[in-house]
This record gives C-alpha cells, structure tokens and sequence, in this order.
C-alpha cells in the first residue's frame, strides 16, 4: 500500500475541512454513509454465480466499480474510525488474537487415520 491509513484520514480530514463538511461526518451520518456504500458493493455482486464473481476484475467496466466501492468504503470507515478516535489497525489486531481464541485452528486429520468420531 502506498500510504499508511493515518496519513489517508487526514487527507479525508483536511478534503472535508476544505468543503466545511465536518459538521455533517458525525458518527451516526458516517455509519449509514458506511451501510450504504457497503450495499452498493454487495449490488455488484448480487445475482452473479460464484465463479462469476471471483472473476469479476477481469471485467474492467464491473472491477472500476468493485475498486470506486472499496474506496467508499474504506473512506468512510476511516473518517467513522477518525470521528470515534478508534485506531482501526489496533482494533483489526485485538478482533482477530479473540478470535483466534474464540475458534481454534481445527488440525487436519492425517489422511490414513480415520476422523474422531468415524469407524474405521
């Protein structure tokens, strides 16, 4: 990634500063903007089979509106995150250590053993 995701809120601080939009990037407004941008994201992929949609970015017209949608996404995350004083990458980490905790790698059963549980 080119630039950190500090250095990509205060663009989006400094983009809304400069359009006096802050007093509309409450909390509340960027969580439906979020919801929103996430749907729009999800219409993409909404009737597409599921080999169609893993080659959706070798179609250009569908993988530029795939990349605008992330971008929306993220940039809205990120200024929710901004407005909230949540450390998204801090958050990222703590969430996956309790789900690592929560749900344990399930190791592979050797392939000339049977399953617990399976006769044999």
């Amino acid at each position: 990634m080119s630039e950190d995701l500090h250095a990509l809120q205060r663009r989006l601080a400094e983009f809304a500063a400069a359009r006096d939009w802050q007093q509309y990037h409450t909390p509340k407004n960027l969580a439906a903007a979020l919801s929103v941008e996430a749907a729009e994201l999800v219409e993409i992929f909404q009737w597409l089979t599921p080999e169609e949609s893993a080659a959706v970015m070798s179609h250009p017209g569908k993988a530029g509106r795939v990349e605008d949608e992330v971008a929306d996404v993220l940039a809205y995350l990120l200024q929710f995150c901004e407005a909230l004083g949540i450390d998204a990458l801090t958050a990222l980490a703590a969430k996956i250590e309790r789900n690592e905790s929560r749900f344990p790698a399930v190791r592979s059963a050797r392939p000339d053993r049977a399953r617990e549980g399976e006769e044999e």
